[in-house]
């Protein structure tokens, strides 16, 4: 059986589908699987899933620095204040994924972001709700389960509870997805140096 681990030109050992290119190694490295409560970073990672449907998650991370140049950094107060002038100016931007929907969609959810806020403190408090219970994770962490593992309990009553404040574009896998980058879950496979500097950060973090 595969482990799932794949060794980079650098001699380092990865998960299989962080191997190449450069960009994919870094993300994965630094970024997947690390906890955060930074809103703006929480609600950038929601809108960039968003986009990702139907592509591949490469093609978003080439695209994402023009992503915040032209999405005012992803502030939701900023981007909910876009108006048509606007998505006609993103239509037109080759840097980034020009879909109609999904940049309104982006747009109508910073939107939605006050009514959290207001309700649950910050938007960060609201997502760390539905960090899932050690009893809902697979009791080993393989390529197979984790190839199999495109939703979960937890992920479909986020993806349920960010649709009953109007979100859009983000149905359970998608939200599994969000929930796998910023770090409620550690999917990192076992064996991976990742997975362990993934489990330091959760242990040291501070739930909101």
């Amino acid at each position: 059986m595969t482990t799932g681990l794949v060794r980079g030109d650098d001699g380092v050992k990865r998960c299989w589908w962080s191997a190449q290119p450069e960009i994919y190694q870094r993300y994965h490295d630094t970024e997947w699987g690390m906890p955060t409560a930074d809103d703006v970073r929480l609600f950038e990672k929601l809108c960039l899933e968003g986009f990702q449907a139907g592509l591949s998650w490469l093609t978003i991370l080439n695209k994402r620095a023009r992503f915040r140049e032209v999405f005012s950094g992803f502030e939701p107060a900023r981007v909910a204040a876009f108006g048509e002038r606007d998505i006609t100016r993103l239509l037109k931007d080759p840097g980034i994924v020009r879909h109609r929907a999904k940049i309104e969609a982006a747009i109508s959810n910073a939107r939605c972001v006050p009514a959290i806020s207001k309700e649950h403190g910050s938007l960060a408090r609201f997502i760390w709700q539905f960090e899932p219970k050690a009893s809902e994770r697979p009791k080993e962490l393989t390529r197979e389960a984790l190839v199999q593992l495109t939703e979960t309990p937890s992920a479909r009553a986020l993806s349920k509870a960010l649709r009953g404040y109007g979100f859009r574009f983000i149905g359970p896998t998608t939200a599994y997805a969000f929930m796998q980058s910023v770090g409620l879950v550690n999917d990192h496979l076992k064996g991976c140096p990742a997975r362990s500097r993934c489990q330091a950060a959760r242990r040291a973090f501070e739930r909101p």
